[in-house]
């Protein structure tokens, strides 16, 4: 039996070695002056720290096994692909609403009000970085 929290950790471990190295590809910089690779390795480090945490928290906790339902994978990709399409071909907002009401069929539970409460934050967080930060959303 797979141990499902010991894979997601070293799942997570993995890609945060992959997008660390590659980002040693890139300037690193300094806080005061930083280069295009300094954000990819902080948040690869991060990443890192939170897999090692999980590999660890996995030996003492109990085992779960580990269920691969294809549907629900289907789900969650349909739900980013439509999002990178309906935003490029409608705008950011339908894509984003689009994503989390379809995403969530894969879960254990659905609700509207809790879908519409993530879309309200989301949409809050990528008008906040459109307006504040000044990062080209087609928001609209």
């Amino acid at each position: 039996m797979i141990d499902r929290n010991l894979a997601r950790g070293l799942f997570l471990v993995a890609i945060s070695l992959l997008f660390g190295i590659w980002s040693l590809r890139y300037q690193i910089g300094s806080f005061s002056r930083a280069g295009p690779g300094l954000f990819p390795l902080l948040v690869s480090g991060l990443l890192f720290i939170i897999g090692a945490i999980t590999v660890i928290r996995s030996r003492f906790i109990e085992r779960e096994a580990m269920v691969f339902n294809v549907k629900n994978v289907a789900l969650v990709l349909a739900s980013l692909v439509g999002f990178a399409v309906i935003s490029e071909y409608i705008n950011m907002t339908v894509g984003i609403v689009f994503m989390v009401f379809v995403s969530t069929i894969a879960g254990t539970s659905y609700s509207v009000v809790r879908n519409i409460k993530v879309c309200v934050g989301l949409l809050a967080i990528a008008f906040a970085m459109s307006k504040l930060l000044g990062v080209n959303l087609p928001l609209y």
